[in-house]
């Protein structure tokens, strides 16, 4: 166990992006407010609003797309679009987890966000048991100015009765982490956009997110429901017909693989973090086996887009490829491979997964890697994306696995964690769920 840092006596936490999955709907609105204007939302801004106030986010996007209207106007004319939304925030994985898990153990919280404390109050509502969860709940309009200035975290400590050393702070933008230290807090941030931890050097902590928080760090009650180095997650469910890829995994390092297309799945897997996650696949004509899996984040995006890397599916004599190359070109596949061996294809066949458990955050892999395995595909099969080496270096600076036998050696034992915890009561009941069997 981590020996605590400081003695922490209370937590502050934003809200939109750090509990609540509000960049899909703020996504969805700025589409059809844009789309009104003749331009396209693309995302590719979204660093510049993620943290801010609403009239400052407004005022980027405005001056982004040179829009023919102020940011007043803009504000005041999509308010309306963004509150008929608020009832389809889901919470981000982990954030009912840990609001219960403070809550139980009376851990004083509060909830400190750039958002006018009308929006907030409306966007908790649909959560059950939040509100009345914090001890102090305070809006940007509150204080004279929001983040990245420290006043609302300061405010928030003041009613709390607390020091400011004694205040954990999770949040996920840049201007949380500056209003956060300045306030002299320790602060933990789960980026919004993924790969940018050298943007966050001033937060204490940078995790992938809710589900890796380690509270005893803190001083703080440790979460006690994870098993056997697993965590139990509500199940999700995702399948369809095995697909022919590249064969990139058998050709550069002696793997077959199994591709399954998740087209249809992207709204649910955006959801879900990257990381490692096992459960069982079902192949219609063969049977149930043991899986795990492997969500990341598209880098010919720049990490903008969440794809699913790779759902692993082990073989009994191989090891899995923890990335899948056709995310190169924005398609999202799994490469499946299953813990049993097989003596043929089974191309076109009905492949199912259910998603039991969490095991870890993704990691990545150093730029030897990169350069065998995604360099020969991206040059042979999409040089229309990338004439000059300029975004490759980019892509390749995303990782840092220190050799293919580090990698392998992990892909070991996130196979051992798997096969033992899918024997537990608690994930082998899932074997039978029906939605295996299925075809």
């Amino acid at each position: 166990m981590s020996v605590a840092k400081k003695l922490i006596r209370c937590v502050i936490l934003d809200l939109d992006g750090t509990l609540l999955n509000t960049d899909g709907i703020v996504g969805n609105v700025l589409k059809v407010m844009l789309g009104k204007y003749g331009k396209e939302w693309d995302g590719r801004e979204a660093q510049k609003i993620i943290g801010t106030t609403p009239f400052e986010a407004a005022a980027a996007v405005v001056q982004d797309y040179q829009l023919p209207c102020s940011a007043i106007e803009f504000l005041s004319e999509i308010s309306p679009l963004f509150s008929d939304q608020w009832c389809n925030i889901k919470a981000l994985p982990g954030a009912n987890r840990l609001v219960k898990h403070l809550k139980s153990h009376g851990v004083p919280m509060a909830l400190a966000s750039n958002s006018p404390r009308e929006s907030i109050e409306a966007k908790i509502s649909y959560h059950d048991g939040w509100k009345n969860s914090f001890s102090v709940i305070i809006g940007g309009d509150e204080v004279r100015t929001g983040k990245p200035s420290p006043e609302i975290f300061l405010e928030a400590a003041r009613r709390l009765n607390m020091e400011p050393s004694s205040c954990l702070v999770i949040e996920d933008s840049l201007p949380g982490v500056t209003a956060g230290k300045t306030a002299e807090m320790e602060v933990v941030v789960v980026p919004s956009l993924p790969k940018q931890s050298h943007l966050y050097t001033a937060a204490d902590e940078v995790i992938n997110s809710l589900l890796d928080l380690r509270l005893e760090k803190w001083g703080l009650p440790p979460f006690e429901d994870w098993v056997e180095g697993t965590l139990p997650v509500d199940p999700w469910y995702i399948g369809g017909p095995v697909v022919k890829g590249f064969g990139r995994g058998s050709k550069v390092l002696g793997i077959p693989t199994a591709n399954l297309s998740t087209e249809g799945y992207s709204d649910l897997l955006s959801e879900y973090p990257a990381g490692v996650y096992f459960g069982w696949a079902g192949l219609s004509a063969r049977g149930v086996f043991k899986m795990v899996m492997s969500i990341g984040w598209n880098p010919y995006f720049n990490n903008k887009e969440k794809a699913i890397v790779s759902a692993l599916l082990y073989t009994s004599s191989y090891n899995y490829l923890p990335m899948n190359f056709h995310i190169i070109y924005a398609f999202l596949f799994q490469e499946p491979w299953l813990l049993h061996d097989f003596n043929e294809d089974f191309y076109g066949e009905e492949l199912r997964l259910v998603i039991v458990g969490y095991i870890r955050p993704e990691v990545q892999l150093n730029e030897y890697f990169f350069s065998i395995i995604f360099l020969p595909v991206i040059l042979v099969l999409s040089p229309i994306y990338f004439s000059s080496f300029t975004k490759i270096g980019h892509c390749a600076q995303q990782v840092n696995f220190s050799s293919l036998e580090s990698l392998v050696a992990k892909i070991h034992e996130d196979r051992r964690v798997a096969e033992r915890a899918l024997d537990l009561p608690l994930y082998s009941s899932f074997k039978n769920d029906s939605y295996l069997r299925s075809s």
